[in-house]
């Protein structure tokens, strides 16, 4: 898991002495941002001043390789309510945001990118939207302002997550969300998992929605985001799609293949049976072979391999269901959520 790794700090239980505990908690990747750090942290200062509201800002450095930390380092010495993370190397967008997520407090999470296309104003319209009822609001890059080549295959993206998950949302990849923490405490994230966050948070009986935000085109630095990270999107979704569905009885999933595999083998070996039996059957078929062997006829050897793939799909999901309950019992995980209850003590 992400948290355990030794850039990642885990938060008090409480906030200390004299500190509000904030209710709004917004966080920050940084990766080789030294020209947006200082402005990104006026702006968002400039939106939680109007908000009034007990409130951290969280930046993760993930590994910057220019001034980036030395001006967070600064900015932090001014600013109490800035907390900063750095990682001793580059571990990627998922990993920055989760140790952001595992070291706030606040009760309603805001990730946010820091190279000023995301703007800060929309804190409020997010948090206006959750005040609707909804655990999750997704931000919407409606008139997105960036390249062809990156909108093309975004959309495709969204598409198809949207299918795959069954959460429908125009943009996924939009940084820019509001979730209430408690609907995601128990989110573990790998890869590029985190703009698959709204859908673990549906799968897990949260309400979510999106609304339109503001998007500014880059003015300083590069993007970080390239045709690479399509394949690795592609493949977290399968993982997504397989834990979604199938996390807490992996058999059912494993198992329902094996038991086609074995049964398309029966079929095969019966249509096999039948032509050795009777040879006007097998000119029916279109048999060019000898009828009275077995050996000779494909159907046979075909049945074999689908055996021999239902036996393997079998094992895999028991071996996948005992590994589900080491996590689910030895890391004491529960396999529900509870929302709220009444009149029961702890």
């Amino acid at each position: 898991m992400l948290s355990t790794l030794p850039v990642t700090t885990q938060p008090s239980t409480s906030p200390s002495e004299g500190e509000a505990k904030p209710y709004l908690s917004v966080i920050v990747p940084v990766y080789n941002e030294e020209e947006n750090v200082e402005l990104m942290h006026q702006k968002i200062e400039e939106s939680l001043r109007e908000l009034a509201l007990p409130s951290e800002i969280l930046f993760v450095d993930d590994g910057s390789r220019d001034r980036s930390f030395e001006l967070l380092d600064k900015i932090a010495k001014a600013d109490s309510r800035v907390k900063v993370i750095r990682f001793r190397r580059n571990f990627g967008q998922t990993a920055a945001m989760t140790a952001g997520m595992d070291a706030a407090k606040g009760e309603i999470l805001i990730p946010m990118d820091a190279d000023l296309q995301n703007d800060p104003k929309d804190i409020r319209r997010l948090l206006d939207k959750m005040d609707e009822g909804y655990d999750v609001v997704s931000g919407w890059r409606k008139k997105r302002q960036d390249h062809i080549w990156r909108k093309i295959p975004s959309r495709m993206a969204n598409g198809l997550i949207s299918r795959v998950t069954g959460v429908q949302l125009h943009d996924y990849g939009c940084s820019l969300k509001a979730y209430r923490a408690e609907i995601i405490h128990d989110v573990s994230l790998y890869g590029e998992m985190h703009r698959f966050i709204p859908a673990y948070a549906a799968m897990a009986g949260g309400r979510v929605t999106e609304i339109p935000v503001d998007h500014h085109p880059r003015i300083h630095g590069q993007s970080k985001y390239g045709f690479g990270r399509i394949q690795k999107v592609a493949l977290d979704l399968i993982v997504a799609r397989f834990m979604g569905k199938f996390g807490q009885k992996p058999i059912y999933y494993f198992g329902g293949g094996a038991m086609r595999a074995f049964a398309l083998g029966l079929f095969l070996w019966f249509i096999a049976f039948i032509q050795k039996l009777s040879p006007r059957i097998n000119d029916i078929l279109g048999g060019t072979y000898e009828s009275r062997h077995l050996n000779s006829n494909p159907l046979f050897y075909i049945g074999i391999l689908l055996f021999v793939a239902a036996l393997q799909l079998l094992m895999m999901g028991l071996i996948a269901e005992m590994n589900m309950r080491i996590y689910y019992e030895a890391g004491g995980k529960p396999t529900y959520i509870v929302k709220e209850t009444r009149n029961l003590k702890a």
